[in-house]
């Protein structure tokens, strides 16, 4: 279940990291940060999977409720131009997002259960 977790975060900084020259040029040191806080999550799930997965839940409902109420994002969206542009929006910064939740969710699961097993 890590290595899901782990894709899931690669996937995100690569789809970002293809979307960061077509954005807003005065988001992009945020744009930079958000990048490289899921390339650090990514190493830190390898190491302790643990201690990422409340923060990639919270970051990825923050991105989801972002994205849900930038005029500018949900224009491109909704009229799906340019298309490149709305490609990366929805792929991003809702399917990948929605997978990380749902991963680090069945990870957080499989770890109750494997700590219940240990301590019958």
């Amino acid at each position: 279940m890590v290595r899901n977790v782990v894709a899931v975060l690669i996937a995100i900084s690569a789809i970002g990291m293809l979307g960061i020259p077509l954005g807003d040029p005065r988001f992009l040191a945020v744009s930079v940060a958000l990048e490289i806080s899921y390339i650090v999550l990514a190493i830190l799930s390898v190491k302790k999977v643990k201690y990422v997965l409340i923060p990639n839940i919270v970051i990825a409902s923050i991105v989801i409720t972002g994205n849900t109420f930038s005029p500018t994002h949900l224009g491109i969206i909704l009229a799906l131009n340019p298309i490149y542009n709305a490609i990366i929006l929805i792929t991003g910064g809702y399917i990948l997002q929605v997978l990380l939740i749902v991963t680090s969710i069945l990870a957080h699961k499989n770890m109750k259960q494997a700590i219940t097993r240990d301590n019958m």
